[in-house]
């Protein structure tokens, strides 16, 4: 069965620092290094490394960034036929990690501005032809839309960071997945209380009208609600650098969907990738192949 990420490919810019600044102040930190990122570019080699045959619909610049943008989505065997190169500046996010392993993220689109509605109808057969479309919140609302209209797969949506969205378009996930930020923005855009215990906003997000929704919590695991609502826990690990945990998760969640797991399944083995991707710096850098050994 066959995977589309439609979504995001950056260049991330780390810098390691005892701790975050405040505003207004300036610390001394360390790295500087390039490496590969964006949510879209994240989830889609998460997935393939854990055996997922992906195909990839998104945009990069024709700058320095670009190859260490692309290097993963290479090496991981993502079909790349619909990324287009274009003469707007690869995808920039600006990360910052603590001694904690805990992240802050500033991101610039670039290229990524340039997945709109007319982008994604000219590459529309991928989207079309899948079995399972995931989607994210760093292209333009109206590409978002689009995918979702083309789609005649399984949608799965991790509007992050979350963004206004079609209402129609954004209900069609199956699941949503979302971590508690991100849930009760998503509950407010949609007229619901954005407050209240992860458990309680999983039940009114289905209340809100979506099929299942799959919760992150980070080391305290995941929580999965459609008939049922079953709680996950993560394997305990010491965190080295939190930065694409989530899309690993995600990543990981839609390679087994694909397989024929049910959600909870899914969000069982997902957890655990997370979980190992914590353990070493970076994003698609630490993320595991299908024969790595998973925390349990």
């Amino acid at each position: 069965m066959s995977m589309c990420v439609v979504g995001s490919i950056n260049a991330d810019l780390v810098v390691h620092t005892a701790r975050h600044p405040k505003p207004g102040e300036t610390l001394l930190g360390h790295g500087g290094e390039i490496t590969a990122g964006g949510k879209g570019a994240n989830q889609a080699v998460a997935a393939a490394l854990l055996g997922a045959p992906v195909t990839f619909v998104g945009a990069v610049g024709s700058d320095a960034y670009a190859a260490p943008a692309m290097h993963y989505l290479k090496a991981s065997g993502v079909n790349l036929e619909h990324v287009a190169r274009t003469d707007e500046v690869t995808g920039l996010a600006v990360i910052t990690v603590d001694e904690q392993g805990e992240n802050t993220i500033i991101v610039v689109p670039g290229a990524n501005a340039l997945v709109d509605a007319p982008f994604i109808a000219t590459h529309s057969s991928p989207i079309a032809a899948a079995e399972l479309v995931l989607l994210q919140g760093e292209i333009p609302a109206d590409g978002f839309a689009k995918a979702v209209e083309l789609a005649t797969g399984r949608i799965v949506i991790n509007l992050a960071p979350v963004i206004e969205v079609d209402k129609d378009a954004l209900l069609r996930a199956d699941p949503l997945l979302a971590n508690e930020h991100e849930a009760g923005l998503i509950l407010e855009q949609l007229g619901f209380g954005g407050e209240g215990s992860p458990q309680e906003l999983a039940q009114r997000l289905r209340e809100a009208g979506f099929a299942s929704v799959v919760m992150t919590l980070g080391a305290r695991g995941a929580l999965v609600a459609d008939d049922d609502l079953t709680e996950i826990a993560s394997p305990q690990v010491t965190p080295v650098d939190t930065t694409g945990a989530g899309d690993a998760f995600a990543g990981a969640l839609c390679a087994r969907l694909l397989e024929g797991d049910s959600l909870v399944e899914a969000a069982r083995y997902a957890t655990r990738v997370g979980a190992f991707a914590v353990t070493g710096p970076g994003a698609q850098a630490s993320y595991p192949h299908r024969e790595s050994e998973l925390p349990s």
